[in-house]
């Protein structure tokens, strides 16, 4: 299941009042309506995406295989994305792969109308697909941060992590078009709101100021090639190994992505199979961890967490997800919503401690290289649940699956988070 919190009691409010740096500068608006418009267009077509492959199979074991194709990129794209984005300009990256992919679901679009889908053309596209949004995914994660004025770190990831919950509103209509008029529709959707989110973010005017430090050796290294890149990467890897804390983290989330890979490949192949109609009873359950995320995201925007309990909050919140994620399936419908609210409370915590801190605490220049290093350990966990799920679904119950992987992550929560108290304190334990 996906991260959240309740414990609203350890929650103080915000004394400082209004902030002296503003977070909604022009930059910072133009960045999140960007995202917000693309993110709409992605849960659109994503969610149905899901469907159609599911209908096409009708294979939990071919669906696994399907996200595999999809994160295989997480994996090896950041190896050469985070040295990259260390030295050039983030913002560029960002906007022309929108365009790209704008023009990408264009072509799908046609494939689909004529006729001419298949399943290699439909990996092929999720493959490259993958490959945008590996490289995507860590030039934003290393740029956002550059556009949040002192003091706001808190505020601005509440502010993302609201809003992209609140994208999976367009959910419940992924499935009604798919339904009732195809896919095509969807894709089209797509193709306007990644256009407009590139339009949108060429016009971010940030200096990013790392690469004029780095200009000369950027020069130098430039003629190095890939050697060069490889060797940044493993600079990268270094630095998150000399951070005991960082380090701690990140073997805690590789674990965390395996049990999200595991129940990402099982669960709704679980709904649809067990349920008539199940992609709206899946929706129903989930959509109160969604409402309940986008609650928790406004709460965190009005509301600081108190430091010197930063730590403490997000061992309680690993601990608690592992374990209403292990056994929510076995219960009622009401019941595993009321589950998924909880987890909804929890996840959004998990995720405002996490980057809002290790975002503060990791150099404007070594960013990339730490993002693409963190995004390359998770999806490695990923893959291998996504894989060892498909296999899996083939002997032995899909709800035992998730039960399974979501022990083995309470487990990672204990050995690598509650035994390194002091090293993530560091980490986590810090103001704005």
């Amino acid at each position: 299941m996906q991260q959240m919190e309740d414990k609203t009691d350890l929650i103080t409010p915000d004394p400082e009042g209004p902030q002296a740096n503003p977070l909604w500068t022009r930059d910072f608006t133009i960045i999140t309506l960007g995202s917000v418009v693309s993110m709409l267009g992605g849960q659109l077509a994503g969610f149905a995406m899901s469907l159609l492959v599911l209908d096409y199979t009708g294979s939990a074991f071919y669906f696994a295989l399907y996200n595999i194709v999809y994160f295989v990129p997480y994996v090896v794209m950041p190896l050469i994305a985070g040295p990259y984005l260390d030295r050039f300009s983030r913002k560029r990256v960002i906007y022309t792969l929108d365009y790209i992919t704008a023009a990408l679901y264009g072509a799908f679009a046609l494939v689909m109308h004529f006729g001419l889908l298949n399943f290699g053309l439909l990996a092929l596209g999720t493959f490259i697909l993958g490959v945008i949004g590996s490289v995507y995914q860590v030039a934003y994660q290393s740029f956002y941060p550059l556009l949040i004025t002192p003091g706001n770190y808190q505020k601005a990831y509440s502010v993302a992590s609201t809003l992209e919950t609140l994208t999976m509103v367009m959910v419940p209509f992924s499935a009604l078009i798919y339904n009732t008029m195809g896919m095509v529709p969807l894709l089209l959707i797509n193709v306007v709101t990644y256009t407009i989110a590139a339009t949108f973010e060429r016009q971010i005017r940030h200096e990013e100021q790392y690469i004029a430090k780095r200009a000369e050796e950027s020069a130098r290294e430039a003629r190095a090639g890939l050697q060069r890149f490889v060797s940044d990467f493993k600079e990268g890897m270094a630095y998150l190994a000399s951070e005991k804390g960082l380090m701690a983290v990140a073997v805690y989330f590789l674990f965390s992505f395996l049990a999200n890979g595991a129940g990402q490949s099982v669960t709704l192949p679980y709904f649809k199979g067990a349920f008539e109609n199940g992609e709206y009873i899946y929706m129903l359950v989930w959509g109160g961890g969604s409402a309940a995320r986008a609650l928790g995201g406004i709460y965190h925007y009005r509301h600081r967490l108190p430091v010197e309990k930063k730590y403490d909050i997000a061992l309680i919140v690993y601990i608690s997800i592992s374990l209403l994620g292990a056994f929510y399936l076995y219960l009622p419908i009401p019941a595993m919503m009321l589950c998924c609210v909880f987890n909804g409370l929890l996840g959004v915590t998990s995720y405002n401690i996490r980057i809002s801190a290790t975002q503060r605490y990791v150099p404007d220049e070594k960013k990339g290289r730490f993002n693409g290093a963190f995004n390359t350990l998770s999806m490695i966990g990923q893959l291998v649940g996504q894989f060892i799920a498909g296999v899996l679904s083939l002997h032995i119950p899909l709800r035992a699956i998730v039960t399974i992987f979501e022990l083995i992550c309470l487990a990672a929560a204990f050995i690598f988070v509650a035994r390194n108290r002091e090293s993530i304190s560091k980490v986590y334990n810090t103001q704005d």
